[in-house]
């Protein structure tokens, strides 16, 4: 493997391309009129301008994509995140044309991909799923006899999706056809297919996903676990590694389980295995991510492995050189997904130019970004500007030093959720580890985020202040 195109933009697309580079493998970077200047477009050995700004006329075009492969004498591509990463017909293509897709089969895609066929896929294995039934469903009669016989509240949800589209909570009967019609629209215009089925809610969860690695030779292993539990409208924005909750059995149990997701449908590449866990500490196989996850960051920070690394070596065929024994959790790690969103208008998306865009640096802080000064935001991407990952030697230093790299980090020109992300550190229910997917709903309001920016910006003054009086000390002249 020579050289790889990156079919992505932005901040996974240079995260891809920076193990490439440390690998001796070269790049090749795709562009749309919007990414014209972007910086994953400098960083790439080469660049292939694919198209307008809409991915439906650019990042998502098959065709443009494979022939930038044969005009660049590419081998590979990988696929990053989102777009065509969980594609299996395009995956079916790279591998009709002789390329090297780096990541799982469209077999494997294809079963994770429906949350219907993955149940039944992993039901051999004994492994816990929340109570509901594992076909779709449209009859709102039938759905209401299911539900009686459940219980209430429910979760409807769509077979092909994630999210948080085509999901609907009902708490009563009489909430039931409404809630359905909404969910099987929704599932229909995000996914093209209205398949939904029914499951009992599990209330108060917490969302813990296992990061798994599997080669082409039979080999499997998990690299433990990461809380994503803090979101919004079912989308993660902090995500920390390892849970602040799990024992060491039930840690060997969850990770056990999402070995076995894996092979159900004979995995290979890194892949994501994610769990509902209620309150009594029973966890519950929610569904697997074909692909690198957003957050892989603080997993990469406690083990040691290059998740991106591990991806091309099984896509050459090589067996997995880390066993299982050989993991170990070193300290913790938290992520800050960076969105250009305003926390104080219910995280809707802030399109603006970008001013100042100020992070520390130094030792124990990743940033992944895509995005720099003077660039204008896009409306037709997804919002994120970067993800912000800090490591502790424990939970508490982790904690400690997000807060500090938040207070440091300045973005101008338009709102983003790093005040989210300091209120969320300074929240004693995140302090504590004693918090959970309603979070938001239960801590979170836009004048608790107004209140704490006012006594950011405060202490910011007295600091200038009393670096001012310092220096104006030093220029006086003795009399």
């Amino acid at each position: 493997m020579k050289k790889i195109l990156v079919a992505n933009r932005g901040e996974i697309a240079i995260r891809v391309m920076k193990t490439a580079r440390k690998m001796g493998i070269e790049t090749v970077a795709v562009y749309s009129e919007a990414d014209r200047n972007s910086p994953h477009v400098r960083y790439a050995d080469e660049a292939v301008f694919i198209g307008n700004a809409p991915s439906s006329e650019s990042y998502l075009v098959h065709e443009k994509i494979i022939n930038a492969v044969k005009s660049t004498g590419a081998d590979a591509i990988h696929p990053g995140y989102g777009f065509l990463s969980e594609n299996a017909t395009f995956t079916e293509l790279v591998k009709k044309n002789g390329i090297t897709f780096i990541g799982p089969s469209p077999h494997a895609m294809r079963i994770m991909g429906s949350k219907l066929d993955a149940k039944e896929a992993v039901k051999k294995y004994n492994i816990p799923m929340v109570e509901g039934i594992d076909q779709a469903i449209e009859d709102v009669d039938e759905a209401k006899k299911i539900a009686d016989g459940i219980g209430y509240p429910i979760l409807i949800k769509a077979s092909a999706g994630g999210g948080g589209k085509g999901m609907r909570i009902v708490n009563k009967s009489d909430e039931l056809k409404e809630q359905m019609e909404r969910a099987i629209s929704e599932a229909k215009s995000a996914f093209g297919d209205g398949s939904v089925f029914i499951e009992k809610y599990v209330s108060s969860p917490r969302h813990i996903e296992i990061q798994v690695l599997a080669d082409n030779h039979g080999n499997v292993i998990h690299l433990f676990e990461r809380e994503c539990s803090i979101q919004r409208r079912h989308q993660k924005v902090v995500e920390e590694a390892p849970s602040a909750i799990l024992t060491p059995e039930k840690r060997r149990q969850m990770g056990e389980d999402a070995v076995k997701v894996a092979m159900s449908c004979q995995y290979s590449g890194a892949g994501t295995v994610e769990f509902l866990l209620d309150d009594q500490m029973n966890h519950y196989f929610l569904e697997m991510n074909t692909r690198l996850q957003v957050e892989h960051p603080v997993t990469e920070m406690i083990t040691g492995v290059d998740l991106v690394e591990q991806q091309i070596r099984v896509a050459r065929n090589e067996k997995l050189s880390i066993q299982q024994s050989d993991l170990t959790i070193k300290g913790h790690a938290i992520e800050l997904r960076i969105y250009a969103e305003d926390p104080t208008n219910n995280f809707l998306p802030s399109i603006g130019k970008i001013g100042d865009y100020t992070f520390p640096t130094g030792r124990d802080i990743r940033l992944d970004s895509g995005y720099e000064s003077n660039m204008d935001i896009p409306i037709y991407y997804d919002p994120m500007l970067a993800k912000l990952a800090v490591y502790g030697e424990n939970r508490a230093a982790a904690i400690e030093k997000m807060s500090e790299v938040l207070a440091a980090s300045k973005i101008t020109g338009l709102e983003t959720t790093i005040p989210f992300g300091r209120f969320v550190c300074n929240h004693d229910a995140f302090k504590s580890g004693n918090y959970n997917t309603h979070f938001v709903k239960n801590y979170f309001s836009p004048e608790l985020i107004q209140a704490d920016e006012k006594t950011v910006a405060e202490l910011a003054a007295v600091a200038g202040l009393k670096h001012y009086l310092k220096e104006l000390r030093k220029l006086r002249v003795p009399s």
